[in-house]
């Protein structure tokens, strides 16, 4: 099975009040720094694995640079992490290769360095196409800079484009989203990603949503019925324009399904360099683990001063656990016959559960196929935890 790539790239120019990532501004000293420890992992990366009784495939057939915003590493540094990711993989004819980029980041000899390092992929952190939208969360883009950045890369060779959208920004209302969808549509990009704005601790809008207040302008957010509202107007109007929906979050015309991150759902092999890096590796030969799971720390300065790979086993009731969880964020769901020819006996365990969602009409069953309905879709993570069970308790 082949293996995808992914690197963080911690980097922002200036950092959004939603975000919730290990992500910051940096100088471009540190960005050296950075990329030359990213080569370094990469080179003792089989070693890594090996500690962890995990194996690596060496072909790789899909790469993905998130972060962050990786097109704002200069282009010498870009470079040398796209020739260190070749020096150490077999990288598959047809690869996807994805790079996250900001609008307005993407000035001509940026784009020439992707087209150069093999990018054939470009995921737009757009969120709103309405100014006011974007400028509220301290976003640096307008409407208008992201559009000629779409039309650049497509002048370059790269139409393979996904637009980034958020439900419940501050001032949205139906009349704005539905124009921002509207914009989306347009521009004829094959892949838009769609996600509900998350509400937590970790960001600065999260913080001040909880504490009831009106920073961050906090008070103009919409609430979760609006935010739900607009979840469910995307998935129609985009279907009926051909942008189909896979995903929880995603949507693609025909063939443009994204490869990387479909190796998450359908528990796929892959790699992760970088601040707050996860990968999935097949175990070695070992009793009852399934898999290996490796993280590594969200500290900028953790990452330079300690060892920051954490390995967690996967034993095969876990295993069992993500294949159900995983699998049904796709829209195709996942076949139960298949799961039993993986794990056995253990599926049946599941049966009580899975009746009590089909009745409550959070899932529905054709023959062996479990599919979330659009009511699951908008509480799934209620129904995701359904299928993690509680550990045994010693006697």
């Amino acid at each position: 099975m082949s293996l995808g790539i992914y690197i963080s790239v911690p980097f922002c120019r200036s950092k959004c009040t939603y975000c919730n990532f290990a992500s910051g501004v940096f100088s471009a000293a540190q960005m050296g720094k950075y990329v030359e420890r990213l080569c370094c992992d990469m080179a003792s990366c089989q070693t890594a694995a090996a500690d962890h009784q995990a194996t690596v495939p060496n072909t790789v057939d899909s790469i993905y640079l998130g972060g962050g915003t990786p097109s704002l590493l200069p282009r010498e540094e870009l470079r040398k992490l796209f020739a260190a990711i070749a020096q150490q993989f077999s990288i598959a004819s047809g690869a996807e290769i994805t790079v996250e980029c900001a609008p307005g980041t993407l000035a001509e000899p940026v784009v020439e360095t992707l087209v150069s390092c093999g990018v054939n992929r470009v995921s737009l952190g757009v969120q709103s196409f309405v100014d006011k939208e974007a400028a509220s969360v301290a976003r640096l883009h307008t409407r208008e800079r992201t559009l000629n950045d779409i039309a650049r890369l497509r002048d370059a060779g790269i139409s393979n484009i996904n637009v980034d959208l958020i439900a419940g920004l501050p001032h949205q209302t139906s009349a704005s989203w539905n124009e921002s969808l509207d914009q989306a549509i347009a521009t004829g990009v094959p892949h838009v990603s769609v996600y509900m704005l998350e509400v937590d601790e970790d960001s600065r809008l999260g913080r001040e949503l909880i504490a009831g207040g009106t920073r961050y302008h906090a008070h103009f957010v919409p609430d979760d019925d609006a935010t739900a509202e607009f979840y469910e107007i995307a998935c129609s109007k985009l279907a009926t324009h051909g942008i189909v929906q896979y995903e929880i979050s995603n949507f693609a015309r025909a063939a443009y399904e994204s490869r990387h991150n479909l190796k998450y759902w359908t528990r796929q092999p892959y790699l992760g360099f970088g601040i707050d890096a996860h990968s999935m590796l097949a175990a070695k030969e070992k009793e009852d683990v399934e898999s290996v799971r490796l993280s590594t720390t969200d500290s900028f300065e953790e990452f330079f001063t300690s060892a920051n790979i954490k390995a967690a086993s996967v034993s095969r009731s876990e295993a069992l656990e993500e294949s159900f969880f995983l699998g049904l964020r796709l829209n195709r769901g996942i076949s139960l016959g298949q799961l039993q020819q993986q794990f056995g006996k253990d599926v049946e365990e599941y049966t009580s559960i899975i009746a009590e969602l089909v009745g409550a009409g959070l899932l529905s069953r054709e023959q062996d196929v479990l599919q979330l309905t659009p009511k699951g879709r908008l509480l799934s993570n209620e129904v995701f935890e359904r299928f993690i069970q509680e550990p045994a308790i010693p006697v």
